[in-house]
């Protein structure tokens, strides 16, 4: 549709852009393409080993159990995200002062260095010298829920993938608003007029609305999600055991702890597999639910 003097101009400053993006992100997939079918501790030579490390990674129990822990991380991100986020947008479309005050200081745990945020939250969980959160515990009388939240094998996931989850809830609220200022208040007042209540708008106007922003917002939750690695890996390291282990901290020790580059990019394989597996479904069923 564009004349060719304006493709040409759209290709030449796209040009620059996409080369980085094949450099930065594209030639390393391939390349951990490529070197999951090799045996290389890093210095020796390479050795073919075809498929065999995606043979030891489907029968290895602690693979499957850094598989586990990624699906409650999982889990415990996109109800802080993107319900923490939608919650949080339909409150702010009520408020009359402070609207701006409110967004920014939702966002601004995005901006914070993940180290510092990891320091935060290693105060917050701590149990001696006492931290906010089993202070709060004995002020409300719950001193038996008192316990070192990083040490604990029952509390550990949760405990590292609740920051992970309170550190993007801001960017996910700021996208979801703007998607709800979009929504004709015409259908919301027309709606009203019918008898409808706040639920029935929500759920037969806005949300309908911005499915397109929720399937966008999906997509970078879940993804980010799965590729989830400095701040569980600051508070933990995937201990105690491997209760917070996940693939990219397992795939991380495999590759720079134990020098097993070959396996280490096995796993980095599982996770863009996955997370395109993740993409398509979330695609498919918001897709199926539009029609």
């Amino acid at each position: 549709m564009l004349p060719s003097r304006s493709r040409l101009t759209v290709a030449l400053f796209l040009l620059p852009p996409l080369l980085l993006y094949g450099a930065a992100v594209l030639l390393p997939i391939a390349q951990s393409l490529v070197l999951s079918f090799f045996t290389w501790d890093g210095i020796s030579e390479l050795r073919f080993a075809g498929l065999s490390n995606y043979a030891f990674m489907l029968t290895e129990g602690d693979f499957w159990t850094a598989v586990t822990n990624q699906l409650g991380y999982l889990v415990v991100c996109l109800v802080l995200q993107l319900g923490g986020g939608l919650v949080v947008a339909s409150l702010l479309l009520t408020l009359t002062r402070g609207r701006e005050l409110v967004k920014v200081l939702y966002l601004l745990p995005a901006v914070i260095s993940t180290v510092a945020i990891a320091l935060l939250f290693q105060r917050i969980y701590s149990l001696d010298p006492e931290g906010p959160v089993n202070h709060l515990l004995g002020l409300v009388g719950l001193d038996s829920l008192e316990r070192p939240w990083l040490s604990d094998v029952h509390t550990v996931l949760a405990a590292v993938s609740a920051p992970e989850g309170w550190r993007f809830i801001g960017l996910y609220t700021v996208i979801i608003y703007a998607a709800l200022l979009t929504v004709p208040r015409e259908l919301e007042e027309a709606a009203r007029l019918d008898g409808a209540n706040q639920w029935q708008i929500f759920t037969r106007i806005r949300f309908p609305y911005i499915r397109p922003v929720w399937m966008t917002t999906s997509i970078m939750a879940v993804t980010y999600a799965m590729r989830g690695f400095d701040i569980p890996y600051l508070l933990t390291g995937g201990g105690p055991g491997q209760s917070s282990e996940l693939v990219t901290t397992y795939m991380y020790k495999t590759a720079f702890l134990s020098t097993d580059y070959g396996y280490a990019s096995a796993m980095s394989v599982f996770i863009v597999v996955e997370s395109l597996v993740a993409v398509g479904l979330i695609v498919l069923v918001l897709r199926r639910k539009a029609v």
